[in-house]
């Protein structure tokens, strides 16, 4: 438990939790790692330090990552799977052979991923998940705003407390002329904003004509 107890130093214990159900840890046996499963079972889907990550339920985001993939290279790439999101509606995509190769900024519609990391199996996943929760900031799961001061506290202060279903979003959105300032934010249900934004424009792939 080292990692996820750095983790836990980072984010603080979950200030919302949902137990997992024994069906859902059966169905994703040999999709995800042991790991994070044992994690599900122990921690639920949670929200941590008041909300700037979550740890989630994929089946709850398989809709709204299939419209983030579409007509990009990642959809022959891997099998994708939500499994962590951010206040802001940034998601952290786990891939059953790559791991976590892939995070979809939906509020700066880029899907960021290091080309070499799609390149290979993941050899222990296990440890990676591993890591992959060890090494999570806050600063990683913020947005700044345009005086680069952090906005998710500012947010939650603002806006009140996030649910499960919820997120921080820009009305207007970024792309359509919004302003990364706490006046633009609003306090929004997460699957209906993501589809929207999706459907304003397709989203940036930073190695874009690269052969992967």
């Amino acid at each position: 438990m080292f990692f996820f107890d750095l983790f836990i130093n980072n984010f603080g214990e979950s200030t919302r939790r949902v137990d997992v159900p024994q069906a859902s840890i059966e169905k994703f046996t040999n999709v995800l790692p042991n790991q994070l499963l044992k994690y599900w079972a122990e921690e639920g889907w949670s929200g941590y330090a008041n909300g700037p990550l979550w740890t989630v339920n994929p089946d709850d985001y398989g809709y709204v990552l299939d419209l983030w993939l579409e007509d990009t290279p990642f959809e022959e790439i891997d099998s994708y799977h939500i499994i962590a999101r951010t206040a802001f509606g940034k998601l952290f995509a786990w891939g059953e052979k790559t791991g976590p190769s892939l995070t979809v900024s939906c509020p700066t519609f880029s899907l960021i991923a290091l080309e070499r990391e799609l390149k290979s199996t993941l050899p222990n996943p296990d440890f990676r998940v591993q890591t992959f929760f060890g090494a999570k900031t806050r600063n990683e799961c913020d947005l700044k705003d345009e005086h680069k001061k952090s906005l998710f506290e500012h947010a939650r202060h603002t806006l009140g407390p996030l649910s499960s279903t919820q997120m921080y979003g820009f009305e207007p959105a970024l792309v359509a002329g919004g302003r990364m300032a706490l006046e633009h934010l609003e306090k929004v249900n997460l699957d209906v904003h993501l589809t929207i934004l999706r459907q304003l424009a397709p989203p940036k792939i930073p190695f874009a004509g690269a052969k992967l």
